[in-house]
């Protein structure tokens, strides 16, 4: 089994490319390699340069390479698909040109889903019509990343979207060809939305191509959805602790990938408020220890 450990900017708390509050990006980078990483996410397309060569230059100097970039937006919405379409050729352009292989598609937090996070029986679903013009779109999007850009393409499942339970993220991988949509499995969320990430890895590991580490505070999360707490007020409360800390089986997580010969980057995200996280480069170097205690 190769494994290959990286991080992403969302540990920093870039979750948005404009926000004000962000570090900037070649500190992202310099503090990543300091923790011990060889590799890092794009970040939302816009925050790090989409000048090939100035970016280029910094992943070099801190002898780091591109993995993958996240299309965060909002599919649910017929009448954001240009935007949607847009962040797609964006993102697939800046990962080709650093040689990244992973493009990783999220519904983004929806109005309608975010009072039932981690609420799977009380949520709002769509129904049929809506349903197949929301696959449609995802579809349409994995075909561009791998049949245009020569990507993998991955579904990842996302607190407060439309694409967040285990029942609608099998139903959507029933209906969309493996050829061009993986999964790009994130432990944290699963287990924010209720679920039990071990299982589902058993049931889909053929079929997940990347993975995101990232860990639930269990005293957190029940407090949040008792609570109906928004995403990014969880984040700033500390939901996603390090890795370790919470209810997520890293070992058993990496005994399914061992057994499946899996190959490949596995990414730990530590979303953040980046105002509130004292230490965001100790926590990543923190958690870059303990995968390595454990045999990653």
């Amino acid at each position: 089994m190769t494994i290959r450990i990286g991080n992403a900017p969302c540990s920093w708390g870039v979750e948005f490319a404009n926000d004000p509050r962000n570090p900037n990006w070649q500190s992202v980078l310099k503090d990543c390699a300091e923790a011990g990483c060889k590799g890092i996410e794009l970040g939302p397309v816009g925050y790090m340069p989409e000048d090939p060569s100035i970016l280029a230059d910094e992943l070099a100097k801190n002898d780091l390479q591109l993995i993958g970039g996240v299309v965060f937006r909002p599919y649910h919405d017929p009448a954001a698909f240009d935007d949607v379409l847009d962040a797609t050729h964006r993102t697939a352009k800046a990962l080709k040109a650093h040689g990244a292989e992973h493009m990783v598609l999220i519904d983004s937090i929806s109005e309608r889903r975010a009072p039932t996070a981690g609420r799977a029986a009380e949520a709002e679903q769509m129904d049929k019509a809506e349903w197949q013009a929301y696959r449609d779109r995802i579809a349409e999007t994995a075909r561009i990343g791998s049949e245009e850009y020569g990507l993998t393409v991955g579904i990842h499942a996302h607190a407060a979207g439309f694409m967040d339970f285990e029942p609608e993220l099998e139903r959507l991988l029933s209906e969309v060809d493996e050829n061009i949509l993986k999964i790009c499995f994130d432990t944290g969320h699963h287990s924010y939305a209720g679920f039990d990430p071990v299982a589902f890895m058993k049931r889909h590991v053929s079929r997940i191509s990347y993975m995101h580490f990232k860990d639930i505070s269990p005293s957190v999360k029940a407090d949040v959805i008792e609570k109906r707490t928004g995403f990014y007020d969880a984040c700033g409360q500390g939901i996603f602790c390090n890795l370790g800390e919470g209810d997520v089986d890293f070992p058993a997580v990496r005994q399914v990938l061992l057994d499946a010969n899996f190959e490949g980057w596995c990414t730990v995200e530590q979303d953040c408020d980046p105002t509130l996280d004292p230490d965001p480069v100790g926590d990543a170097r923190k958690n870059r220890e303990y995968l390595q205690s454990i045999g990653f």
